[in-house]
């Protein structure tokens, strides 16, 4: 399970043997959720009100980012981190 940033206590993941549609877990604590990549939408779980609104405005940042490694974590199972939430 690939940690992808951390930031604010809050760790992002992707695993390499994900289903569609391509998303990404999110750790507060004992909170988890997952997070849909295109819409930012809630998928799964759920976090704190304040740290589901950190790691969308994370998550708009780096829309792109994101998409890339679920493409290439599915293909190759290689992936990059990502700057953290600033």
């Amino acid at each position: 399970m690939p940690e992808i940033s951390r930031f604010l206590g809050i760790v992002i993941y992707m695993y390499f043997s994900e289903h569609n549609p391509p998303h990404f877990h999110a750790e507060y604590n004992e909170h988890k959720a997952s997070i849909l990549i295109e819409s930012l939408g809630l998928l799964d779980g759920k976090l704190p009100s304040k740290v589901t609104s950190l790691v969308i405005e994370w998550a708009q940042e780096h829309q792109n980012e994101l998409l890339e490694n679920w493409n290439s974590i599915k293909e190759t199972g290689e992936y990059h981190k990502i700057s953290p939430l600033v």
